[in-house]
């Protein structure tokens, strides 16, 4: 039986003694039921897993002692969605915790012209990534940038491959499943409801982006996002 999966921020500065955080220190005890002895996983979402121990248990308080800590190497493949927000915030939210699912290291949520909703709930979004990571048992937690204009984006060299998919035909688009090299990190950006315009095509073109297809049907926002999502990392 696979042990409760917990987050703490804090992890790696903590003593091999130290207490919850109050909200997991909650969970573990109104929830979950667990008590003295009982032992646990912990994470930071930044490679580090700790097995550890319950030595005292209260009502508020949850003190735990560390039995293994193990760090993990991050892939050095980064991968990432740019997309832009959309006016359901549900349908965001249901991307943002399936990509987290998926292995996506990091997520930049998009400001383009068809783009509705201006704005996002950053601490609701963490949340919603933090118990997918834990829900996956994953040890890593996306990096969520900000809410980020498109002609503002700036995108780091440790990308080799950069794409947009887009639903313009014209014989530049290939396939994204023919072009992408598992062997390289990747990025590829995803518009709003009704696509990229013409002028944000050839922007990003023009930044080194290439034209990509995610197959022959035409996708919402999120699904679109999952996609690519899984050709980047399978």
């Amino acid at each position: 039986m696979q042990l409760p999966y917990f987050f703490e921020e804090a992890l790696a500065t903590h003593p091999d003694v130290f207490e919850l955080s109050p909200e997991t220190a909650r969970h573990v005890v109104q929830v979950l039921r667990m008590k003295e002895n009982d032992e646990l996983l912990l994470s930071n979402g930044k490679g580090l897993e700790v097995h550890a121990k319950i030595i005292q248990s209260g009502k508020r308080n949850v003190q735990v002692e560390k039995k293994v800590s193990r760090t993990f190497s991050k892939d050095v493949h980064e991968t990432a969605i740019a997309i832009s927000l959309l006016k359901n915030e549900s349908r965001f939210e249901w991307f943002l915790e399936k990509a987290t699912e998926i292995g996506i290291n990091r997520i930049i949520p998009l400001l383009c012209k068809r783009t509705e909703r201006r704005t996002m709930r950053v601490a609701r979004m963490k949340n919603i990534l933090t118990s997918a990571m834990l829900q996956s048992r994953q040890v890593f937690l996306p990096q969520l940038d900000e809410v980020t204009a498109l002609v503002d984006l700036s995108v780091e060299p440790q990308y080799k491959q950069k794409f947009i998919a887009h639903c313009i035909d014209n014989s530049d688009r290939q396939e994204l499943k023919n072009l992408k090299n598992n062997d390289s990190s990747g990025i590829v950006l995803i518009g709003p409801e009704g696509d990229f315009d013409a002028e944000e095509i050839e922007f990003c073109l023009q930044s080194g982006f290439l034209p990509v297809s995610l197959g022959t049907t035409r996708l919402r926002t999120e699904t679109a996002g999952i996609v690519a999502a899984v050709l980047l990392k399978f």
